[in-house]
């Protein structure tokens, strides 16, 4: 799975407490080839580790240690890592195992837990800037997740909505010559009304920038009879899109996605000015991590790959250069801002990625504070 379908749903079930051990795996990936050439026996080496930690583990039953293998290994039998991306997280239980690929490097490493190590997937959803997409029209509505450069279908929640069978007739209203009353054909307006209600349940659940594509008449008259779609981040007026395909779809809205993080970069430096201005600003790793500690952080900017490795000692940190001597019992974090990431969003932070080098002078990361 892509950390683009991973919804607050999903995240909370993996962060529900497991019967020990569960196991959690990430390692780096490759995208092409040759880079990709040695992932294979990484996995393979990774496994070799897991299984060692899992066989010297005097909490784990013998049952454990066999059920533990199989999923494992039937784990990394199913990655596919001619489809991989920047990052491979696995999780096993002795009843389930899943796999999750980011578009962020993870360190390598194995930690049996009563929970799975979630810090990696959520700073990579986080860092994918994830959207919707609601295209629309008189006789059927879809919505679309995008993340990056991916977009896919959402199924589910209401979606695809189509009017109930016998209320509207596309072709016979063709036929008769009325198809200019369709928008306001009572049926039209109660199966936009469905469409309004389905789209505020998941942007309550699931907030995020919203992109509205549809003909000019199917676009106003979903706006008069709802509210959901009332302050779209864009809208593109374009008919015939409701079946996408993906690839149409990220062209039609790339100049609408460009305007969107460039509206975004722009907020957040106005933001940061204002901090500055009200001495309500904090800058550098150390700094903005003793704050998203402390939930003193209304929001944090990071670049998108401020990735250094550091030592935690007594609460501090202190940059690592070259090889870390030590692992994670001495303090070595490779994934510090991965972890920052997910401290920041359990205290209701907002957490934006901007692009590499606009917040240099702050040391490639900055928050503004709530106090």
């Amino acid at each position: 799975m892509e950390t683009d379908v991973l919804t607050s749903d999903m995240l909370r079930d993996l962060r529900a407490a497991r019967p020990y051990p569960a196991v959690s795996l990430t390692m780096s990936t490759h995208r092409r080839e040759p880079d990709n050439a040695h992932d294979a026996v990484q996995l393979r080496n990774l496994l070799a580790e897991a299984e060692r930690r899992i066989d010297t583990d005097p909490q784990a039953s013998r049952q454990d240690r066999i059920d533990l293998h199989a999923q494992l290994e039937r784990a990394v039998a199913d990655v596919d890592l001619r489809h991989v991306m920047d990052g491979l997280v696995l999780y096993a239980t002795t009843e389930e195992h899943q796999i999750w690929t980011v578009p962020r490097p993870v360190p390598e490493r194995v930690v049996l837990s009563d929970t799975f190590l979630t810090r990696n997937l959520v700073a990579a959803k986080a860092q994918a800037h994830p959207y919707w997409v609601l295209i629309v029209a008189a006789d059927r509505a879809t919505l679309w997740s995008g993340s990056g450069d991916t977009l896919h279908q959402h199924e589910g929640n209401g979606f695809p909505a189509v009017p109930p069978e016998g209320e509207w007739d596309v072709q016979h209203k063709e036929r008769v010559g009325d198809q200019p009353s369709t928008f306001s054909d009572e049926h039209t307006r109660h199966f936009m009304r469905t469409v309004d209600t389905s789209l505020a349940a998941i942007l309550t659940a699931e907030p995020r920038p919203l992109l509205l594509v549809g003909l000019a008449e199917a676009v106003a008259l979903l706006q008069e009879v709802g509210t959901a779609a009332g302050a779209p981040a864009s809208t593109i007026i374009k008919g015939g899109l409701t079946e996408g395909p993906e690839s149409v779809l990220l062209q039609e809205l790339e100049p609408a996605r460009a305007a969107l993080a460039a509206q975004e970069t722009n907020r957040v430096d106005t933001a940061l000015d204002d901090a500055r201005s009200r001495r309500t600003f904090a800058a550098g790793l150390d700094e903005v991590w003793e704050a998203a500690n402390a939930g003193r952080a209304a929001m944090i900017a990071v670049e998108e790959h401020f990735q250094p490795t550091v030592r935690l000692t007594n609460g501090h940190l202190a940059p690592l250069n070259g090889e870390p001597k030590g692992g994670w019992e001495d303090g070595v974090r490779e994934d510090i801002v991965d972890e920052l990431v997910e401290t920041a969003l359990n205290h209701g932070t907002e957490v934006v990625f901007l692009p590499d080098d606009r917040l240099t002078e702050h040391n490639r990361i900055a928050a503004v504070l709530r106090y």
